[in-house]
């Protein structure tokens, strides 16, 4: 016959790795986690084009604006590993410094279009009424004309410079988040524990910020993760139809245009700035459809 303590034993190593299970799985977030190898390709080449914006200098071969005359439309090869352009440029060196100003205009016209966009739909969801109807016919008027041509149009009144395609991209956005934060909040408010806190004195402004606005953030950051992706692509656009940055070290977009005149005899010189903004939009997209997997509560109620 056992006696209880024999009954109840468990081995002293099992008990130390069932106590480490569940730690470690709090330590690692989730959406690192259920990662495959596109996605960490993915989180790679974000990581290693931000690292380009934030360090140029520590990357480039060259500098780019150097200009070398023995080197006019140099094709790829073991010096200037992307060749040059018509002025002799290293095409690497410019890439890598173009990624600074691409990166600012994804991630500032998010930022800009987010915040707008997230002030109108939650006055919108959680007011009501008047200021509901007349906030939400503005965005339907704005959601009636295509993205890029309010950014085009809007860029081409206010003129060529980075912040004004920043402001151009982040008004084309300010519809989208504005729909997605108003259901939010149109859903939330209506939650009993929010009825709760109404019974028991709490203030409005008290109730949005403690209860609402936390329910908003996780999908405003997954939608601005993928809204990154757009933005760079509409910067891109609007640069290589001539509203971009005017500077000595263009950016992306304005690389394209420029080595589109040359496809026939320097094919690098378009082709490379084309995959970088590629490459950068799908890696972009991709992490940000893995993190809105992995913070969907209906994903994780199966």
């Amino acid at each position: 016959m056992k006696t209880a303590a024999e009954v109840n034993y468990v081995p002293e190593q099992l008990t130390r790795e069932r106590s480490r299970e569940p730690k470690q799985r709090r330590r690692i977030p989730g959406f690192l986690r259920q990662g495959d190898l596109p996605y960490y390709a993915a989180l790679l080449i974000v990581s290693a084009i931000t690292l380009s914006a934030v360090v140029p200098q520590w990357l480039a071969p060259f500098p780019p604006a150097e200009m070398n005359a023995d080197a006019l439309l140099q094709k790829p090869g073991s010096v200037h590993w992307f060749g040059t352009d018509y002025y002799g440029r290293d095409m690497l060196s410019l890439l890598i410094y173009g990624a600074r100003d691409s990166l600012l205009i994804g991630a500032g016209s998010v930022l800009i279009g987010g915040a707008a966009g997230m002030l109108i739909g939650s006055l919108a969801g959680y007011i009501g009424g008047f200021a509901d109807g007349v906030l939400m016919r503005i965005i339907d008027v704005l959601m009636a004309i295509p993205g890029l041509l309010l950014s085009l149009a809007i860029a081409a009144a206010l003129g060529p410079s980075l912040l004004n395609i920043v402001l151009a991209v982040s008004v084309s956005l300010v519809p989208k988040f504005a729909r997605v934060v108003r259901s939010q909040v149109i859903s939330i408010k209506s939650r009993p524990y929010i009825a709760a806190s109404r019974s028991i004195g709490a203030g409005g402004g008290h109730i949005f910020v403690k209860h609402v606005l936390p329910h908003v953030i996780s999908p405003l950051l997954v939608m601005a993760t993928i809204g990154i992706g757009s933005s760079i692509l509409v910067g891109s656009a609007l640069s290589f139809l001539g509203l971009g940055v005017l500077k000595e070290i263009p950016d992306w977009g304005t690389l394209l245009s420029q080595g589109r005149g040359y496809l026939t005899v320097a094919w690098w010189n378009a082709t490379f700035p084309g995959l970088a903004i590629t490459l950068l939009v799908l890696a972009v997209n991709l992490v940000g459809d893995r993190w809105r997997d992995a913070l969907d509560p209906k994903r994780h109620a199966k």
